[in-house]
C-alpha cells in the first residue's frame, strides 16, 4: 500500500513550541492531527488552529508515560480520526543538575518521558502501520542524543536512548513500508531554553538576554533553532519513502 490520501498523525507535546509547529505543518500537508499534550487549554488551542487549516483535529490530554492511558488514547484516536499513520514523539523534558546532584528521581523522570514514552507510543501504533505497509515514526531527539554535555547527564542519556531506539526500530521495519527517523535540533527557541536562561541568569547574575545568547552560541551555527525548522523536516519525512534510521541534525549552521 502507498501513503493514504490524508494520513492520521499523532503529535505529542503539541500544545506549544516545536510540537505545535509540527502539528500545523502536518495539517498543511493534509494530515488529520491528534493533538496530544498535558495542558487542556494548549491542546484545545492547537487543535483549533489545526482545524482552521481544513483538516480534522482531535484534542487529547494524555500522560504519555502511562501505558494504559496510551493504549486507550491510541484507540480513541482510531475511533475518531482513523488508525495512526504518522507518530511524532515530541514530548520531552530537560532539567539540568551536576551529576552528583542527579538523584534517581530526576534520572528516571527523564528516561520515562524522553525514552519510555516514545517506546510505548510506537509499540501501540506500529502493528497497524505494518499491517497497512505504510507509516512514519518521527522522534524529536536532540544534539544531546549524539554528543555529551556537562550538567545534563539524565537528559543526554535519555536522548541517546531515543536515538538508539530510532536506529534499532528502523532496522527492524526496513523494507516494510514504515520509516523511523530522529530529528536532532540544538538549543531551540522554545520554553526549555527560556526556562534554562532564567535559571542561568538567577545563578550567574547575567541578564536573561545574555543567557539566551550564550546558549545560542553553544549551537555550531551560533543561533537558536526555530521550531518551524524542525517542523519542516518532519513534514518532509512524511513525503520521503527512502530515509530511514537517520538522526537528522539541525544545528543552525545552514
Amino acid at each position: 500500500m502507498g501513503a493514504p490520501a490524508q494520513p492520521v498523525a499523532l503529535v505529542t507535546g503539541a500544545g506549544r513550541g516545536i510540537g505545535r509547529e509540527i502539528a500545523l505543518a502536518l495539517a498543511r500537508e493534509g494530515c488529520h492531527v491528534a493533538v496530544v499534550a498535558r495542558s487542556s487549554d494548549q491542546v484545545a488551542a492547537t487543535a483549533a488552529a489545526v482545524a482552521g487549516l481544513g483538516v480534522r483535529a482531535m484534542p487529547l490530554v494524555l500522560d504519555v508515560t502511562d501505558e494504559s492511558a496510551v493504549t486507550r488514547g491510541v484507540a480513541s484516536i482510531a475511533a475518531s480520526l482513523g488508525p495512526v499513520d504518522v507518530l511524532v514523539n515530541n514530548a520531552g523534558i530537560a532539567e539540568s543538575a551536576p551529576f552528583v546532584k542527579t538523584d534517581t528521581t530526576l534520572w528516571e523522570r527523564h528516561l520515562r518521558v524522553n525514552a519510555t514514552a516514545p517506546y510505548l507510543l510506537a509499540r501501540a501504533v506500529l502493528p497497524a502501520m505494518l499491517e497497512r505497509r505504510w507509516g512514519r515514526v518521527i522522534n524529536v531527539a536532540s544534539l544531546a542524543g549524539l554528543v555529551g554535555a556537562p550538567y545534563v547527564t539524565a537528559y543526554t542519556a535519555s536522548k541517546h536512548a531515543l536515538v538508539g531506539l530510532t536506529r534499532a526500530l528502523a532496522a527492524e521495519v526496513a523494507g516494510k513500508g514504515v520509516t523511523v527517523n530522529a530529528i536532532c535540533p540544538g538549543f531551540a527557541a522554545t520554553d526549555i531554553v527560556w526556562n534554562g536562561a532564567r535559571n542561568v541568569a538567577a545563578r550567574t547574575g547575567k541578564s536573561f538576554e545574555e543567557a539566551v545568547a550564550a546558549m545560542a552560541r553553544l549551537n555550531p551555527g551560533g543561533r537558536l533553532i526555530e521550531p518551524a525548522e524542525v517542523a519542516a523536516v518532519a513534514a518532509k519525512l512524511i513525503r520521503d519513502d527512502a530515509t530511514n534510521g537517520e538522526a537528522i541534525v539541525l544545528d543552525g549552521s545552514r
